[in-house]
């Protein structure tokens, strides 16, 4: 909490707490060290700590999961590691009222998500957050997202955030100005965070039951012959809810576990989704076709679309398509159905890959996704992930209203500065004029972004209102 000006009491500012937080977690692994070669070590100072939480993790008992009594008498494992491959500043306690993690439940998750238990997360996933852009600006609803494998999740998130911030805090409005965006604050961005994640695991237990997984100071089993330790997955305690009131105030409560620069709050989030669906629902959502949830590619860890489908509907699907698919192309009944999207949910999406185009191997997305409840898409172009949508909640339920409208696009970049609007004109062909005048692929002639709208607004003309197009 910031010092108002001219005020000189000794009020601690978050940072503050943050660092008083850090040096004691430190002074628990020296204990802990100095304990196991017979020496002595004064913990006063833990033990006043502790105390001072007890109120507040009593009040935090009944939104978590009940205490085990192995977790009250449980063996921790200390372990002489990299100090900066846990995020210290962002370490609670243990004695939150969490479940501690098992070695079971973290093999299963490894092997949901890689296949294999000992691969681990590269630095690019465990460095990845939730960064916000300034707020009160043009990006004030914006995540800042890098390059990578880790852009899908947050841009996913980002359409979430939308729904927040658009349509969910205002229900009753129906249509918005794109400069309510403008004047989201630090708290705002805060809370939406907060209802976007708390949104996406909530769907994923199918409105019954979720979990948060947060990094705390203890360690809950050791390494073995078949599974890596990686410093975090080891610490977790798993905070289980029925209530998503309750999911969400927690999140909101721990928002900085999840924004924090070192926070592995991408990781963190994507266990909390998995657990959330439960590793039983995965294996039936995914058919003979994906067997995992993130495949390396250029050296790198990319979702599939198993899990991007996850994050949109809740349901781990494998493919795009509407319904379950039981006949190939030919016409001859499969062993196993190949599993689609089996229904309309809040946020859409769309894809366009000029690699596979030359090949006609682009998917054909079905009408599930590329028509969503809310005017809000989430964009595959050329496998750079994105975002498309409209502040009017009407626009797909009227078609009268699909004739010329505005979509808004955010790539995620720290290079782009601000929102592009561009104008569909679904009425007007003439970008289709002398198409055909020369053979090879329309993005010699289109963008990308002008390509891909086009698979849900066949034929419509874009403007792109004085930006140059790009991507």
């Amino acid at each position: 909490m910031d010092k108002e000006p001219g005020n000189h009491d000794h009020h601690f500012s978050e940072r503050d707490l943050d660092a008083i937080t850090n040096k004691i977690s430190d002074l628990g692994k020296w204990r802990d060290i100095f304990s196991q070669q017979g020496l002595q070590f004064k913990d006063t100072v833990v033990k006043k700590y502790q105390n001072s939480r007890k109120v507040a993790d009593d009040s935090e008992g009944g939104a978590g999961a009940p205490q085990s009594s192995s977790s009250k008498s449980r063996s921790h494992f200390s372990t002489f590691s990299d100090p900066y491959s846990v995020p210290k500043a962002f370490v609670v306690p243990s004695n939150l009222g969490g479940l501690p993690i098992t070695l079971e439940t973290a093999v299963a998750l490894r092997k949901v998500l890689f296949g294999a238990a000992f691969q681990v997360f590269n630095y690019e996933w465990k460095k990845s957050h939730f960064k916000f852009r300034e707020p009160y600006s043009d990006l004030a609803y914006a995540l800042e997202a890098e390059r990578g494998g880790t852009r899908t999740i947050q841009m996913a998130v980002q359409a979430h955030i939308l729904k927040y911030l658009l349509f969910t805090r205002n229900s009753e409005v129906e249509s918005h100005n794109i400069k309510c965006l403008h004047a989201v604050s630090h708290k705002a961005q805060e809370n939406a965070l907060a209802a976007a994640l708390s949104d996406i695991l909530w769907t994923a237990g199918e409105g019954v039951k979720s979990f948060v997984c947060l990094v705390t100071t203890d360690s809950y089993f050791g390494p073995t012959i078949d599974y890596k330790m990686d410093c975090y997955t080891e610490r977790l305690q798993l905070f289980k809810f029925t209530d998503k009131g309750k999911l969400q105030n927690f999140i909101a409560e721990h928002i900085h576990c999840f924004k924090g620069e070192g926070s592995h709050a991408v990781i963190l989030f994507l266990y909390s989704l998995l657990l959330s669906r439960t590793l039983e629902r995965l294996h039936e959502d995914m058919d003979n076709t994906t067997s995992h949830l993130l495949q390396l590619s250029l050296g790198n860890f990319i979702c599939r679309q198993a899990l991007i489908n996850l994050m949109l509907t809740g349901r781990a699907s494998p493919n795009v398509f509407n319904g379950d698919l039981q006949y190939d192309d030919q016409g001859v009944l499969l062993k196993e159905p190949q599993h689609g999207v089996l229904a309309r949910s809040d946020m859409g999406y769309l894809y366009w890959n000029r690699h596979e185009l030359d090949h006609n191997k682009l998917p054909q997305v079905g009408s599930m996704l590329k028509t969503p409840k809310l005017p809000i898409w989430l964009c595959n172009i050329n496998d750079t992930f994105s975002v498309l949508f409209n502040t009017n909640r009407l626009l797909l339920s009227d078609w009268k209203m699909e004739h010329l409208f505005d979509l808004y696009f955010y790539n995620g970049q720290p290079s782009q500065a601000q929102t592009v609007k561009l104008t569909i004109d679904t009425h007007s062909h003439h970008w289709e004029e002398g198409m055909h005048e020369k053979e090879g692929d329309p993005e010699k002639k289109f963008p990308s972004v002008e390509m891909t709208i086009r698979t849900k607004w066949e034929g419509a003309a874009i403007d792109w209102n004085g930006t140059v197009p790009f991507f």
